[in-house]
């Protein structure tokens, strides 16, 4: 095989253009973003960088994602994946950023540099996945990925439309020779319904948990493939899907919800009287759960860090059920709420970790543990178990010095470990092991919240005309530029009691995020937007001034 580069030159001039009025744009938190319109060119480079990148990790698969997530429907992206389903290597993500903003005319040599730098031999064989989202411009940007791939010669696997956790787990199943599973949706379905029936047993409710799960699909694919779960769970959980046919992440899905701290449209009035509800997000990676009392009509969330601790609590008692000696760790980031870090470390002692906001970060701590918890707030996360933890908990299972109990706990153990998918943050297989624990635990979601009770906390957007103006520091919790600033966010936080706010700046579109926390709904509220004007004051805000939410 022979890879002429001036290809890749001569096909991006012809039908992949890069206009010189197009922005640069950079690799963000999950790969490039932007308005649909703009990223014809973007996609076609991205599938020629994805060839790239399996040559240079030993011609193994690599996967290209084409999605926004919980964007708007009008926004697309796309985030190329590891050979072991990671997000792409940090360094790589560079080279993305310096691939996608270079000149058509100066691509064939950038391209060159990339093979010359990394030491790549165009003359072996490259392997890419490329999966899609529902959005009705992703099959016409697929197909410029797929253009770019062809370009460098590499083999292309289309899946379609599918969530993206399921190509994280097609790409690792793939790498692995199927010791992680059969890399083909029927093969992911069978894996996690498999292991949630046997978890579940005979019984479907138990105390005060109900089999009925109200489920918000944000408009995604991840109401398509939870239609297909229903199917195969065959009453085993019952779930009523909704938002599954409207605008991707419309007044719906898992970002509307935490953001806005209230139901999402499309719900049935049965669900609002205290059922219990989740969403997910556009390409569902991210879930949360809530309910509305139906005595006071007041909206309860629990997020992902609500989830992190009841997953957690739940592996350290079967961990010690067991016998089996496990380091076990959770990762949070700064978003986590206040009450929920001090629950971990004083009430449920398990060590945590902090870092920057962004699963490739947390996921990269976790793998210190030999299992390692990690959820960001917004409901993305999953849990890491170590070669090391699955050997134990396997010989646990088979050893005929402990008890027989023992032995149960280790296989159920190995059931749970099943049920998740390593690879990434998925909101399926979250959803399953949150309704795992539950139905074991016998609870309803008033149970679930009952552990501890949150700090109000709020998450404000603020636009900016360059969201590069602020930069931050430790694990995204303090600001280094603009000078002052964070001078002046500490003068405003101490006013307010268990008073807690920081701002970083998207990865993705010119926002910043304010995140505000304090001892009552009210002070949260007026904390976030003090903080929310002084960094539009400070860091060159646009648009409308940041207004007051609601009490």
């Amino acid at each position: 095989m022979s890879v002429n580069l001036r290809s890749v030159f001569a096909f991006a001039k012809e039908y992949h253009q890069k206009k010189e009025s197009q922005k640069d744009i950079q690799y963000g938190t999950a790969g490039f973003r932007s308005h649909a319109d703009n990223l014809d060119y973007v996609m076609y480079r991205m599938g020629v960088l994805a060839a790239l990148r399996s040559r240079a990790q030993a011609s193994q698969a690599i996967g290209v994602m084409i999605t926004a997530s919980h964007n708007p429907e009008h926004d697309n992206g796309v985030k190329l994946i590891d050979p072991h389903g990671e997000m792409l290597e940090q360094r790589w993500e560079q080279l993305a950023t310096d691939l996608v903003n270079v000149p058509d005319a100066d691509l064939e040599a950038q391209v060159a540099k990339i093979c010359a730098d990394e030491a790549i031999d165009n003359n072996e064989p490259a392997r890419v996945f490329v999966g899609m989202d529902t959005r009705y411009h992703s099959p016409q940007l697929s197909r410029a990925v797929v253009n770019g791939i062809l370009a460098l010669k590499g083999t292309v696997t289309e899946f379609g439309i599918v969530t993206t956790p399921m190509l994280h787990y097609f790409v690792t199943c793939t790498n692995t020779q199927g010791a992680y599973g059969v890399p083909t949706e029927e093969g992911y379905m069978g894996k996690l319904i498999a292991a949630f029936k046997t978890l579940r047993g005979e019984s479907n409710e138990r105390g005060n948990y109900l089999n009925q799960l109200f489920y918000d699909g944000a408009n995604g694919v991840g109401s398509l493939k939870m239609l297909g779960f229903v199917k195969k769970l065959n009453g085993a959980l019952n779930v009523r899907v909704f938002n599954s046919n409207g605008k991707i992440n419309f007044k719906c899905g898992a970002d509307f919800v935490k953001t806005n701290h209230r139901v999402p449209e499309g719900l049935p009035v049965e669900a609002l009287v205290g059922g219990r509800c989740c969403s997910v997000d556009g390409d569902a990676d991210r879930v949360v759960y809530y309910f509305t009392d139906p005595d006071t009509g007041v909206f309860h969330l629990l997020d992902g860090d609500r989830i992190a601790t009841l997953l957690a609590g739940y592996l350290k008692d079967l961990i010690e059920q067991c016998g089996v000696q496990l380091e076990m760790g959770l990762v949070q980031t700064a978003y986590a709420n206040g009450a929920s870090t001090d629950y971990i470390v004083n009430g449920m002692k398990i060590p945590v970790s902090c870092t920057r906001t962004g699963v490739k970060h947390l996921h990269h701590r976790a793998l210190d543990y030999d299992i390692g918890v990690y959820f960001e707030a917004n409901g993305h996360g999953t849990i890491i178990y170590s070669e090391k933890a699955k050997q134990a908990i396997r010989a646990a299972s088979n050893d005929d010095s402990r008890t027989e109990e023992q032995r149960q706990t280790a296989t159920r153990l190995l059931n749970f470990i099943d049920l998740t998918n390593e690879t990434v943050g998925d909101a399926i297989s979250d959803m399953l092991l949150v309704e795992t624990v539950l139905h074991a635990k016998g609870w309803n979601l008033r149970d679930w919240q009952a552990s501890y009770t949150d700090l109000p906390n709020l998450l404000e957007k603020v636009y900016l005309a360059d969201r590069n103006v602020i930069t931050v520091t430790d694990a995204d919790r303090v600001v280094v530029t603009p000078e002052g600033l964070q001078d002046a966010i500490n003068e405003i936080v101490a006013k307010f009691p268990n008073g807690r706010s920081f701002v970083r700046p998207s990865g993705t579109e010119d926002i910043v995020r304010v995140y505000a926390e304090a001892d009552t709904r009210p002070n949260a509220v007026q904390l976030a937007f003090e903080v929310a004007n002084l960094v539009y004051d400070r860091a060159g805000g646009v648009g409308a001034r940041p207004v007051k939410m609601e009490c």
